[in-house]
């Protein structure tokens, strides 16, 4: 199964979500899965094994518990072919960032040279 079709499915792109920040148990990945999108257990597992297949996620076992991590090494290859691409994007994310140094720059020079206007605190309610 090529990458995208493995990353395609947003079950899946959600599981690695969960584990991104570290490894997890299958039962607790199931939980949080079948709660957001209301699948069952058996899917769930069925989405496991085309990570695990496809190199996207390990699994170990600690006891009777099953333990899942992402596999880097897919992902570092799909991040290689869409850098071939970053062209479309580059540039419009460069013009956010100066349009963002500008607007810093701007908040500085006003709050610098102005005083701030009159008036009741932000959060303070008209009337009470």
């Amino acid at each position: 199964m090529h990458a995208f079709d493995v990353l395609g499915d947003p079950v899946r792109r959600r599981i690695l979500e969960l584990l991104v920040d570290g490894e997890q148990p299958s039962g607790e990945l199931a939980a949080v899965v079948r709660a957001e999108f209301g699948i069952s257990q058996p899917a769930v597992s069925q989405h496991l094994r085309v990570l695990r297949e496809n190199g996207f996620a390990q699994v170990r076992a600690e006891g009777a518990r099953r333990l899942y991590a992402v596999d880097a090494a897919p992902l570092q290859e799909v991040d290689l072919w869409l850098q071939r691409f970053s062209r479309f994007w580059g540039q419009h994310l460069d013009a956010l960032a100066t349009e963002l140094a500008r607007g810093r720059r701007g908040r500085r020079t006003s709050a610098g040279g102005a005083a701030a206007p009159a008036g009741p605190p932000p959060d303070e309610e008209e009337g009470t």
